[in-house]
């Protein structure tokens, strides 16, 4: 079987990787001619809105995903006219658009914080009317690892704040004074099959994701079971196929959703080496509509992003217990180069593993557990 990609970056590619072993191949579509997916899989170069490229790309597909959701939504409805786009081009047009995730996350029972739509300057009065300060004014729209968002804590400021954005349509939302954040990865199969991973626990260096743990490691088995309700009605709300991935801040015993992509996830790195199933194996089972493997954890894990250069490999190959993914990408600021994956016997075993990998690799910000 032959699966397209829309998106060549490290997601596709360990998509790919994780697909070959059970003899699928792959096509991706991307703008970029270096995107990482050409590495190990064939690359259309072309843009997202190039129709003749996209019916060359379709051509000979059984099917196509996404691994990244800044694809044009137009673009998989164009796809899903002539094969399956899973997940389904809505969960995509949903996840787009923060204020419209927001009305589907409150549809289904979800808690999120408070916010109020930003438009125009005649917005500001009353958004600030709904939405306690200090607050958060996020772009509606292509805002991602701490993209599209300024901190507001005086009414003067957000004048200012839109107009750094760009004067485009915002969410002014409320700053939660929240415990620490978690997400969760769900799984949904064609057949309607269900399968969650354990809660994991994000910590993050200027908005950008740095260290996961899982199962996290302050997470009662009541948050959980929220977790697992929350994605599950999303999962049926949008008759989702693939993986899901909701990020949540948590609040003593509570959840309140910040954000859902609707494809893997970096938070769910750790699975390559921490779980039966690595999420990418996973997704690839749910879209084909085979069943979904086991999400059982082997030990304890935990994920740490390599961020803007590479520390030296051979330092953290010494470390017993991880395992360094390189995405072959140009080194630069921010930018995700690769990731570590630790597996160990216990969570204290974990967390020091995890510190001394922290104490080689570079952050713009530290970052402790």
């Amino acid at each position: 079987m032959r699966i397209g990609i829309l998106g060549g970056g490290q997601l596709g590619r360990m998509l790919a990787l994780a697909g070959y072993p059970l003899g699928l191949h792959f096509r991706g579509l991307d703008p970029a001619p270096e995107a990482p997916l050409g590495h190990v899989a064939e690359l259309l170069v072309a843009s997202y809105d190039d129709r003749l490229a996209l019916e060359q790309f379709a051509t000979g597909l059984d099917c196509v995903t996404y691994e990244f959701e800044n694809v044009p939504g137009t673009t998989a409805e164009f796809l899903a006219t002539r094969l399956p786009v899973l997940p389904p081009p809505v969960a995509l047009f949903r996840a787009q658009d923060r204020l419209e995730e927001k009305q589907l996350f409150e549809s289904c029972g979800i808690p999120v914080p408070r916010y109020a739509p930003i438009s125009s300057p005649e917005d500001f009065g009353p958004a600030i009317e709904t939405v306690p300060l200090p607050a958060v004014l996020k772009t509606r729209r292509f805002g991602y690892d701490g993209h599209g968002q300024k901190r507001v804590r005086q009414p003067a400021e957000l004048p200012r704040a839109w107009e750094e954005l760009g004067r485009v349509s915002c969410l002014l939302e409320e700053f939660v004074p929240f415990d620490y954040e978690v997400s969760l990865l769900g799984a949904r199969s064609r057949t309607g099959e269900i399968a969650f991973y354990p809660l994991v626990e994000n910590r993050h260096t200027e908005g950008i994701l740095a260290v996961s743990r899982a199962p996290a490691p302050r997470a009662s088995r009541t948050l959980q079971e929220q977790a697992e309700r929350s994605v599950a009605a999303l999962l049926e709300e949008l008759s989702y196929v693939g993986i899901l991935a909701v990020e949540f801040f948590v609040v003593g015993e509570t959840l309140l959703a910040n954000e859902m992509a609707p494809r893997v996830h970096n938070s769910g790195h750790w699975t390559i080496e921490g779980a039966e199933t690595s999420q990418f194996e996973q997704h690839l089972r749910a879209i084909l509509g085979w069943p979904l493997g086991s999400t059982a954890m082997r030990g304890y894990a935990a994920m740490i992003n390599l961020l803007g250069s590479l520390p030296p490999i051979e330092s953290l190959l010494a470390i017993p217990n991880v395992h360094v993914h390189l995405y072959g990408k140009t080194p630069r600021p921010r930018r995700k180069l690769g990731h570590v994956t630790i597996r160990a016997e216990s969570p204290e075993e974990r967390d020091e593993l995890v510190r001394l990998v922290l104490s080689i690799v570079e952050f713009p910000q530290p970052v402790t557990i």
